[in-house]
């Protein structure tokens, strides 16, 4: 499949709101270029201005922060990117301060396999939570200092583990998973977290995920780490009363890595599938959207455990 690059010119600033654009959109992978740290790149080497070539020079004068998503080249894609476009100029219309820059896009035809080789150039094997380290299938790890090995590669699919909301669910896993807990991964996305949990000893009895293509890495990945991920089914359990019928219940774990205002929607349906003393583990919550988590998982029953947060992103781990 041929893919749609979009690029949303923004500002520093304007990384906040236009992400939270994206997420409300379901769009959640994304590459960012943040003149901010281009800034200090420059400044740290300040010193070796002389050896700087003439294209870095030029860049330094053009940087603009960007946001680059990646859209399937199908119809899917292009009625995504219309809704993009036009939260885009709703949100430009509520900047009365201009602080969010332009706020616009522009489109470039990408192959699959130069789409696969744009982030497979930044993925690096990196330690996440206490027990784990990171890596893609291409590199190898000479020393993993004790840590669990978890093989991850996306594809087209979220989640590499980079990402805060992905490391903020593999710690809460580490804390919650028992041997032979019966768990359910709603956006599944590459696996990555039903994997975490398999590893941890967890019986991953289903994954769910709203794009097929995502159930297929998942069970790639799966088999790439030898553990087993269960059932995966696909679609919309929000809006679709037979597929959430199938999910089934009595789970004792629930990981959660979707969106505020999916997650606000799905919190009685999650509380239902839990036994009695089941964990509820959810991220992919901008900050300032935690608050409205909260209260929509008190109001559906749950008792709020632990509220876990980095600069921009918050997970909870709840109680039924």
């Amino acid at each position: 499949m041929d893919w749609q690059e979009v690029a949303i010119y923004t500002t520093t600033a304007g990384i906040g709101p236009v992400v939270a654009v994206l997420e409300d959109n379901g769009i959640e992978g994304y590459v960012l270029e943040d003149a901010a740290d281009f800034e200090e790149f420059l400044k740290d080497t300040e010193i070796y201005w002389d050896y700087v070539d003439e294209e870095l020079k030029r860049q330094k004068r053009a940087q603009e922060t960007c946001i680059k998503i990646y859209l399937p080249g199908d119809e899917q894609g292009a009625e995504q990117y219309r809704a993009l476009t036009r939260a885009l100029e709703n949100l430009k219309a509520c900047d009365t301060g201009h602080a969010w820059g332009r706020l616009c896009t522009e489109t470039t035809l990408t192959r699959q396999e130069d789409w696969e080789w744009g982030w497979k150039q930044y993925f690096k094997p990196f330690p996440v939570g206490s027990t784990f380290l990171i890596k893609p299938s291409w590199e190898a790890v000479d020393d993993a200092q004790g840590r669990r090995i978890l093989e991850i590669d996306p594809a087209s699919s979220f989640g590499t583990g980079s990402h805060d909301t992905t490391k903020l669910c593999i710690a809460a896993l580490e804390q919650y998973v028992r041997p032979g807990c019966r768990l359910l991964d709603m956006g599944t996305g590459s696996g990555i977290l039903a994997i975490a949990a398999a590893m941890l000893g967890a019986d991953v009895q289903t994954v769910v995920d709203i794009d097929e293509n995502c159930l297929k890495t998942a069970r790639e990945n799966a088999e790439k780490n030898r553990v087993q991920i269960g059932r995966g089914l696909c679609g919309d359990a929000l809006r679709d009363s037979r597929l959430a019928a199938e999910i089934g219940a009595g789970y004792q774990i629930i990981v959660a890595n979707i969106v505020a205002d999916v997650i606000i929607g799905m919190a009685p349906m999650f509380y239902d599938k839990l036994i009695t003393g089941g964990i509820l583990i959810c991220s992919g919550i901008l900050n300032e959207r935690a608050q409205e988590v909260h209260a929509a998982l008190a109001e559906a029953g749950f008792t709020i455990l632990s509220h876990a947060a980095s600069e921009d992103w918050s997970a909870f781990s709840a109680k039924k």
